[in-house]
């Protein structure tokens, strides 16, 4: 088959040729122009997912943290609540005739009370003695010119209260004796 060919035939195609390259360049453009919009749009998605782990490690960490201390203050408050429990035994515990408690005195004055005088002596290494402290007796000094002492208190049915173990000889009043 034999075709012949017009000027005006090469024209259109020359015409048809740079209508497609034009439209070839504006499809390439706007798949440019898509395709930079997705990869800033990844690059968006990329930085809000990368924060977001972040986020979540930091929010782990302070978790992990705050779990853990609460389970040392629900330790701490059921080591209190076991102690609340044994000194309401004790206070609901009527006292024996004979029974003996220990005031620690810082010079003469009542300063806290114990069940025992190891107890006392053991307490007052938080008050600035050493632990290892050797105890004397007061004899006839004042408890006033100690820094701490420790008096034992007994007590008597019959006064219905505790009275000191050792009282103190009385000082004579105005130089009478």
């Amino acid at each position: 088959m034999i075709r012949l060919v017009t000027a005006s035939r090469i024209e259109q195609t020359k015409a048809d040729a740079r209508a497609a390259y034009e439209h070839a360049r504006q499809t390439s453009e706007a798949a440019n122009e898509a395709f930079g919009r997705h990869v800033r749009e990844l690059y968006a998605v990329t930085g809000r997912a990368e924060r977001a782990e972040a986020a979540t490690a930091e929010t782990e960490r302070f978790l992990a943290h705050a779990v853990g201390e609460l389970a040392a203050a629900q330790e701490e408050l059921l080591l209190k609540d076991m102690e609340i429990r044994r000194l309401r035994e004790q206070l609901a515990a009527d006292p024996v005739e004979g029974q003996a408690i220990t005031v620690l005195l810082h010079y003469g004055e009542p300063h806290t009370i114990y069940r025992s005088r190891e107890a006392a002596h053991a307490d007052t290494s938080v008050h600035g003695l050493p632990a290892d402290h050797v105890w004397t007796p007061l004899g006839e000094r004042s408890s006033r010119a100690c820094m701490w002492s420790c008096e034992p208190f007994i007590y008597r049915a019959a006064s219905q209260g505790f009275r000191r173990a050792y009282m103190p000889a009385a000082e004579p009043m105005g130089g009478a004796a």
